[in-house]
């Protein structure tokens, strides 16, 4: 069988003629030069996001696919996988950024988590524009092709707000209607509660764990995630751990022994009984799919 492994790019190793903190491209061009490697799932390093206009298919996120449509725009975090399948010509515009384009350029260097795209929830990350923001959005993507000819820092910052323009935007348009308004205290406490599972989820498993962390009570945070997400604490911690856990199936050079002992299972068979009781196959069977795509 052959092997599968998922590479991770930074901005400099898909295109060195570019500075390492930005790319944006129209998609044809770019899709001529890098689609024999980027059709296959990987992972970026840095921020990524691509205005469909033309073209059909389909592109995979976190093992989530979702069929291109015009006007249809979708946001990447670092880390998460994704790959494009395309059945006809297909246009549009490409950007890539690194975090710190923007942490140099705002106060507030957790600015782009208010934005559900930029969450990391793949359900979140899709949205197809509606058709009377489609001329304002490409006139963003083209004021921001113009400035990045030349390059200078004046330049750099006329892109940073455009492309701030572009998240309100969005967020305007596909967001904002369907969101009810939420204390900024209960949504600062939900992000804390998601950044302690990202940097904890191997190995704190339980919602008290995390609740004495927050200096709430565990009530209390099982509470908050009803509340907004309609999920559990528990529910969670189980999907990022999933999350994970297919993340590293994908890498055929480590056993699924390996991957139970990374995820801190206590052992393998654990591991197993765990993944299918949520995935509804075995760790293997979800490798053997993944490398059969």
């Amino acid at each position: 069988m052959a092997k599968a492994s998922i590479p991770v790019y930074d901005i400099c190793s898909i295109d060195q003629r570019t500075q390492k903190d930005l790319l944006i491209e129209r998609f044809g061009s770019y899709l001529e030069k890098h689609y024999h490697n980027l059709h296959r799932p990987h992972r970026h390093s840095f921020y990524h996001l691509v205005l469909f206009t033309k073209g059909k298919g389909s592109h995979t996120i976190d093992f989530e696919k979702f069929p291109v449509q015009p006007y249809q725009i979708y946001f990447m975090i670092p880390g998460q996988v994704h790959s494009w399948h395309f059945e006809s010509n297909v246009d549009g515009y490409i950007v890539h950024f690194n975090d710190e384009l923007f942490t140099t350029f705002l106060q507030n260097s957790h600015y782009l988590e208010r934005f559900p795209f930029f969450r990391g929830n793949s359900a979140d990350s899709v949205c197809l524009l509606p058709i009377l923001s489609h001329n304002q959005v490409a006139d963003l993507f083209e004021t921001m092709l113009e400035e990045m000819k030349e390059g200078k820092e004046q330049n750099l910052d006329v892109i940073r707000l455009k492309l701030l323009e572009l998240f309100i935007t969005v967020d305007r348009n596909c967001h904002y209607k369907n969101v009810r308004q939420i204390p900024q205290q209960k949504m600062q406490l939900l992000r804390s509660f998601q950044h302690l599972i990202d940097k904890h989820f191997r190995t704190i498993k339980l919602p008290k764990e995390y609740a004495e962390l927050l200096y709430v009570t565990p009530n209390h945070l099982n509470a908050l995630c009803q509340d907004l997400l309609g999920k559990t604490a528990g529910d969670l911690i189980r999907d990022r751990v999933l999350l994970e856990a297919k993340r590293l199936l994908t890498n055929a050079d480590l056993t699924v022994t390996e991957i139970a002992y990374d995820l801190n299972f206590q052992d393998n068979s654990y591991f197993n009984r765990f993944f299918k009781k949520n995935v509804g196959i075995t760790p293997d069977d979800f490798r053997k799919n993944f490398i059969n795509q």
